[in-house]
């Protein structure tokens, strides 16, 4: 049972959502005691995480794409879980029906009873097209409650959800597009008053746009490589408050683009290699100047900063998430995730995958690298994922995630369902 004093309701129990995520594992770090004549490159080294709310949307959900370092706009051979990433893909699915249930206890160095849960299916509908609609649930585990004077004033299981409704649709051999509609639950306080402000579940509605384009290339042997590109803009949706006394925060907007290449040594061997780009398309917090006796520096009442004012809509958030950071280029280009992963795949039923993830130290540091293998039989197939982090005592150690996918067509079709 984790412990919280109501004081710091709001705010602590926002940052465990965030540490779980693990991708804005920071309190707010102070830069008061700093000179307000930094240059440029000084801003750039400072630590600056880029935040938002409800981070457990951008947790991998799926086991495939966790063994090979979050890869998977490009993804070859897409799945159930395949919408999340790029919905466009979809309509190059081979079976025309298909589902996935995936979990993974999270934080498990840290807390046993915090977890992810992940429930996706699809269909191909008509020619060139498909539907899909997913389930994400995050699980907080158990919170205590307690007063300024460390009272207890009752518990709670803070808990978050999204749901997703998908279509794509294949335009010509080469290109097809698809979208994503989201609705967002986030409740982390169960609905407690505090300072004459009444916290409540946090909800919120989003969408994703997505292309695919493919191609082949000729090899060296004489034979057809395949070629893939992808993109996916995601999260691209209202902001969300706890509270209707506060401003509303930014959700993770994020642009991902991919690319895949697939290799097929013979009848019984493949080789595919991914890469993908992440960036995160919210303002970055600017550097706040203070006076000489420490307090806010104002003018006018109006408080004064190096960057630009991240207090925009949505749109122009995502527009100028791109030229934003206080420290210039050189910290803007720190703000762009990488990851690379590949999959050997022998006779369409065993897979060994292997990836890496990287992520500046000063917006997160999120390093490691991740195996996991794929075995299929029949009508189902299981994937595993393991991540090994590039750092002593990371609260992702040992993390183990599992899926299970299902072909609802080969199950209909097969000699038993007669």
């Amino acid at each position: 049972m984790h412990k919280f004093e109501i004081i710091f309701l709001p705010l602590r129990v926002m940052k465990k959502t965030a540490a779980i995520a693990i991708f804005s594992i920071t309190a707010w770090v102070s830069l008061k005691a700093q000179n307000n004549s930094l240059t440029k490159n000084q801003l750039a080294g400072q630590l600056n995480t880029v935040t938002t709310m409800v981070p457990f949307l951008t947790i991998t959900p799926d086991s495939r794409s966790a063994s090979m370092g979050d890869v998977g706009v490009a993804l070859f051979n897409p799945d159930a879980n395949s919408g999340c990433w790029n919905m466009a893909n979809l309509v190059h699915a081979t079976n025309k029906t298909g589902f996935s249930l995936s979990y993974a206890p999270w934080l498990r160095q840290l807390v046993d009873d915090v977890g992810f849960s992940y429930l996706s299916g699809y269909a191909k509908v008509g020619k060139g097209s498909a539907v899909f609609g997913s389930m994400r649930y995050f699980s907080l585990g158990n919170i205590q409650f307690t007063d300024f004077e460390g009272n207890p004033t009752g518990n709670f299981n803070p808990n978050e959800f999204a749901f997703d409704g998908g279509y794509a649709t294949q335009f010509n051999n080469n290109f097809s597009m698809g979208v994503n509609l989201r609705f967002i639950y986030s409740n982390l306080t169960g609905n407690r008053a505090f300072n004459g402000i009444d916290y409540k579940a946090a909800t919120g509605a989003a969408g994703d746009v997505n292309l695919l384009y493919k191609t082949e290339v000729k090899n060296a042997k004489g034979g057809f490589d395949k070629l893939q590109f992808g993109l996916n803009m995601q999260n691209i949706g209202s902001k969300m408050t706890y509270s209707s006394k506060e401003k509303r925060d930014f959700i993770p907007t994020n642009l991902k683009l991919g690319a895949g290449y697939s290799h097929k040594i013979d009848d019984y061997n493949t080789i595919n290699v991914y890469a993908d780009i992440n960036k995160l398309m919210v303002p970055t917090r600017p550097y706040y100047l203070v006076s000489y006796d420490g307090e806010d520096s104002l003018i006018n009442g109006v408080r004064q900063f190096n960057g630009i004012d991240p207090n925009v809509n949505t749109i122009q958030g995502m527009i100028q998430s791109f030229y934003d950071a206080p420290g210039g280029f050189k910290e803007e280009a720190k703000e762009y995730n990488f990851s690379l992963g590949t999959e050997y795949i022998y006779n369409d039923q065993f897979v060994i995958r292997a990836g890496a993830f990287y992520e500046a130290k000063t917006k997160g540091g999120r390093q490691y690298g991740t195996i996991g293998i794929g075995l299929k039989y029949n009508t189902f197939t299981i994937d595993a994922a393991y991540l090994v982090p590039f750092a002593n005592r990371h609260p992702l150690q040992n993390q183990m995630r599992f899926s299970l996918l299902f072909d609802m067509s080969a199950l209909r079709d097969s000699p038993s369902a007669n």
